[in-house]
């Protein structure tokens, strides 16, 4: 009996962390055109996932084990401001409602997330000509409320993580068409407390977007491949995070800035929910010239 009750426990705590290892993957992303000094820009996305479904560890998608159902709410408030030319620096800060349900009950957590701070930089930094071309590197730290027990679902990794990356862009003027992508790695700490070591990760995004009528579009295509995580000191080859995303967005002039509607669709993975999340954002610049 025993036995049987410790492989229940484990089953439950495999969907338990998949909603976890969502909320990366769902935060909102910036651009590479570095802030000119003293202006800045604000923007407000909320997401909504609900899906019974993952990718599991062979990259099959199925149902969730124990009849999981798990429900991702986050809202990302995420800000930029220039600094110095060819400078500038972001600051995202999360906010989660997450669910998660199975044969055994019920768990509801609601609370802060791990926050992100960036510093982006530029050729200008340095007295070369200003193209479309960053260097960013950034670090998050483990604010959100971490609960060592399986029945609880955390609202933070519970560790540091580094990551730096390349962003280029260009813009295709005068047609209201550009295009911008990025490939970057993500140095993930362990978590002392979960004896874990969670897999470093390589990930990448290129978007094409424009305007049409006074609407905006983009569509996107972004990734993650991580290596494998290290648990109680056992390199676990199973367990690594790979996820594959379209996103497509609709955006309009609003008020002083613009509001958006969007789709986030995954198309291949291992070890993260599966199913279509809705986004909707508020975007405002401050301190540009009309």
């Amino acid at each position: 009996m025993s036995g049987h009750r410790h492989g229940v426990r484990n089953g439950r705590r495999w969907p338990l962390m998949t909603v976890l290892l969502l909320l990366v993957s769902s935060a909102p992303v910036s651009g590479q055109w570095i802030q000119p000094q003293g202006t800045g820009w604000l923007d407000l996305t909320v997401s909504h996932l609900d899906t019974r479904d993952q990718f599991w560890v062979d990259g099959s998608q199925r149902r969730m084990a124990n009849d999981g159902h798990a429900v991702t709410s986050s809202l990302f408030l995420t800000s930029a401001v220039g600094v110095v030319r060819g400078l500038d620096v972001w600051l995202q800060l999360p906010f989660h409602r997450l669910r998660f349900d199975d044969f055994t009950g019920e768990r509801l957590r609601t609370g802060v997330g791990d926050p992100l701070l960036h510093v982006r930089v530029g050729p200008e930094l340095v007295g070369l000509p200003a193209v479309p071309v960053a260097l960013r590197g950034g670090v998050k730290w483990p604010a959100g409320d971490l609960e060592v027990d399986a029945e609880v679902i955390p609202l933070g990794d519970g560790q540091w993580d580094g990551e730096l990356l390349l962003e280029v862009g260009r813009s295709f003027y005068p047609r209201s068409i550009w295009a911008m992508a990025w490939a970057g790695y993500r140095w993930r700490g362990p978590n002392e407390l979960k004896a874990r070591d969670p897999g470093n990760e390589e990930f990448w995004y290129a978007a094409v977007g424009g305007d049409v009528r006074g609407v905006g579009w983009k569509g996107a295509l972004e990734g993650l491949r991580g290596d494998p995580w290290i648990l109680h000191g056992i390199s676990i080859p199973s367990a690594r995070r790979e996820l594959t995303q379209l996103l497509v967005t609709l955006d309009h002039a609003a008020g002083p800035g613009r509001a958006g509607l969007g789709l986030r669709h995954p198309i291949q993975g291992r070890n993260l929910p599966v199913g279509t999340a809705l986004t909707l954002h508020y975007f405002v610049r401050w301190g540009m010239s009309p």
